[in-house]
């Protein structure tokens, strides 16, 4: 009896991971065929799940739920491959004051929005890394999709996103700190204790980058891929035990890969990270009750729209400031609004730790709309109509 009853359990969460995924395929695919990001169609689909009543037996919520965390440190892993440690700091020297732009212009929108919904202080400050960071999964992805990685605004764009990605190795062990509830010396503490730890691996990743790619690489997919996948799970624990963020532990073994395995890994790892990284959305939307988000909406869509602006007039000032021409410019501008993956990563710490009830659902909101309205954008390569007739005339070789 014991041995059928688990049988038929087990039936159960195959039958049920089954349609999860080829649900979370067609999205994909039903997205792709639109021209925008999938996360929002993943993230309905976790809501559309919850709303019917199909909730997994605890066997397939364990796995989606391992899958999901997973999923977080394979997103933040790619985002480490796309850079070497060398390329960071040029980055940080030549557009430091772009990111601090960014930072206020963007980060104090979702800050007073909490504020004034009443919201604590900690759920506040994680609104405000929801409206700050720019998606960069699916901007780079858009960028080599429409053939811009050569553009004069491209090095901009990606400028901007590397400050805001090491920006969230430093906010994410603050946020640790905050959801601890610690006191104000323990927590001065923890926060030295974690950001120490953070500045003690990439400092090791520099040292032993060379060495760690040689033994990371090998002729096999098979033995690369494991030894990979090995190495961010535990890296990640490891940093997670001083109450740093298992991601940003994630996102150092990214960085410390170099040379041809960089770019080896990035083609291997991709489709498994692909396959993590939509169960994440999917399950961060299954833990939102659709009821509450018509009540967040009006706030959600004023958040976006105001951020909307923000981003865009960084990446119009900051690439003018590059030298880049008007068509140029408005292509940054529109590139830089596209939130998704790293939002979505800040508002499950809350929801997680029960910090807020709205924050779940006005997150999911927001980057539902980002994401689709900034997917959108990019693929307008014209500028509107007032923008445009300033630009006649200007445009020249090099400049656009």
């Amino acid at each position: 009896m014991i041995a059928t009853a688990a049988h038929a359990e087990v039936t159960t969460a195959f039958v049920q991971l089954g349609l999860i995924l080829l649900g979370l395929g067609l999205a994909a695919r039903v997205a792709d065929r639109a021209g925008f990001s999938p996360i929002p169609l993943y993230l309905l689909g976790g809501l559309a799940v919850r709303a019917a009543g199909l909730l997994p037996a605890k066997v397939t919520d364990d796995f989606i739920g391992i899958a999901a965390e997973i999923g977080v440190l394979q997103l933040l892993f790619a985002l480490g491959l796309e850079y070497t440690a060398p390329e960071l700091s040029a980055e940080l020297r030549r557009n430091f004051r772009a990111g601090i732009v960014d930072l206020v212009a963007n980060f104090l929108p979702g800050l007073l929005l909490g504020l004034v919904l009443g919201w604590s202080a900690v759920a506040s400050v994680l609104l405000g890394g929801v409206s700050y960071v720019s998606s960069s999964g699916i901007i780079a992805k858009l960028l080599g999709d429409l053939g811009r990685l050569g553009n004069r605004e491209t090095p901009t764009i990606l400028s901007i996103l590397v400050l805001e990605d090491l920006t969230m190795a430093i906010y994410l062990p603050i946020v640790a700190v905050l959801l601890a509830g610690a006191g104000v010396l323990t927590g001065l503490v923890s926060l030295a204790v974690a950001l120490g730890v953070v500045a003690v691996i990439v400092l090791f990743a520099v040292k032993i980058g060379p060495w760690l790619s040689r033994v990371v690489d090998s002729e096999s997919n098979e033995v690369t891929v494991l030894v990979i996948l090995g190495l961010v799970l535990f890296v990640g624990g490891l940093v997670q035990e001083v109450d740093v963020s298992a991601a940003v532990g994630a996102f150092l073994v990214g960085l410390a890969l170099s040379g041809p395995v960089q770019h080896r890994a990035a083609t291997l790892i991709e489709p498994l990270g692909n396959v993590f990284a939509a169960i994440f959305f999917f399950v961060f939307g299954l833990g939102i009750d659709a009821t509450a988000v018509p009540p967040v909406i009006l706030p959600a869509l004023g958040l976006a729209v105001v951020t909307a602006a923000t981003k865009a007039g960084l990446g119009w000032w900051a690439a003018g400031r590059a030298g880049v021409g008007k068509h140029g410019r408005w292509r940054a501008a529109t590139t830089l609004i596209v939130r998704g993956e790293f939002s979505i990563v800040i508002a499950g710490l809350g929801v997680a730790a029960g910090v807020e009830g709205q924050l779940g659902p006005l997150a999911a909101a927001y980057v539902l709309v980002l994401a689709v309205v900034g997917s959108l954008l990019v693929r307008v390569a014209r500028l509107p109509g007032f923008l445009d007739r300033s630009a006649r005339g200007e445009s020249r070789p090099g400049t656009v």
